[in-house]
């Protein structure tokens, strides 16, 4: 691997990219554990599984010699032949580009201490899609020692090294660049505090647990009712039409999120919200601002007195 790279190109990175990355890691490593601790076999003297790897796409634009990486999402790899699932990677790229028609894969990235030699398989892979892609890795180990962002940013570099030309990882350089949205979010997470007299991470967990509960009611109630409209197709049991004159019903209002008057009523509440906070806001300034001129006249009382001048306000 090369020291750094020799490219010239500027890289700038979001901070949507770092919370994805880890929020992926984060819930493939779960899932793993309860998977592990769940397992009445692997309870005893067998050590746990290692930590998971991670794998998904960046994407963003490039302007010049700046390129800039907005945002990511994840894929689907197999770790047996090392490779990633192409027909998901070509789905997911579909999604994309008609939520966000400027942007284009960039790269790829995974998690773990150092690039490893079978990266550079997948690596090679995507260079159908990106003839030079990046390769972003996040270190999930804890250093408290480490003052950085455990973020690494690579960029592939034709070498000849014994003779034979070959590919190498070189690490480049990067700063984090953000827009109003994110700072915004970040701040106000970073100054998120609890009302309940608890820790963040207490009410955060919280909030996750009841997310994921309804989610997961949610999931077993439409696998119930798929279960038995299949059951109804195959002729195992008795056709109910005023049940199906329901699900259809259910069905229908999926759509209604789109129609116009649902848009028109959406951005009349959501202007009516903004209203409000604005009011809020100028409320607040004209008492500062009260509370200012009070000062103001109390201090000069005296001296407004005895030069025989009226009040400033």
């Amino acid at each position: 691997m090369a020291s750094s790279s020799s490219s010239g190109l500027t890289f700038k990175l979001h901070p949507l990219v770092l919370l994805n990355i880890s929020d992926h890691y984060t819930r493939v490593k779960s899932q793993a554990t309860g998977a592990y601790a769940g397992d009445g076999s692997s309870a005893g003297a067998d050590s746990p599984p290692p930590p998971p790897r991670v794998f998904g796409c960046v994407i963003g634009v490039q302007r010049g010699r700046t390129v800039e990486i907005f945002n990511s999402f994840e894929l689907l790899y197999d770790p047996s032949t090392h490779s990633l699932d192409r027909a998901f990677l070509e789905k997911k790229q579909e999604l994309y580009k008609k939520v966000f028609p400027n942007f284009y894969i960039l790269g790829w990235y995974s998690t773990g201490s150092d690039a490893q030699e079978s990266d550079m398989n997948i690596h090679r892979a995507l260079m159908d899609v990106n003839e030079s892609p990046l390769y972003v890795l996040l270190n999930p180990s804890i250093n408290h020692a480490q003052k950085d962002l455990p973020i690494t940013i690579y960029e592939s570099e034709l070498h000849i090294i014994d003779g034979i030309p070959q590919l190498i990882f070189a690490q480049a350089s990067y700063t984090i660049e953000t827009v109003e949205a994110e700072r915004i979010s970040v701040d106000h997470v970073a100054h998120l505090k609890p009302s309940d007299g608890g820790s963040a991470a207490t009410q955060l967990a919280a909030h996750l647990t009841g997310t994921h509960s309804a989610i997961k009611m949610l999931n077993s109630r439409i696998r119930v009712l798929h279960h038995y409209l299949l059951a109804m197709q195959k002729g195992e049991i008795p056709c109910e039409n005023s049940l199906l004159r329901q699900v259809s019903s259910l069905l229908r209002r999926l759509p209604t999120i789109e129609s116009e008057k649902f848009r028109d009523d959406f951005l009349m509440e959501y202007n009516d919200t903004l209203l409000v906070s604005y009011l809020a806001m100028f409320t607040n300034c004209s008492s500062t601002m009260n509370e200012l001129v009070d000062k103001f006249n109390t201090a000069y009382e005296r001296h407004i007195r005895r030069g025989g001048r009226t009040s400033f306000i």
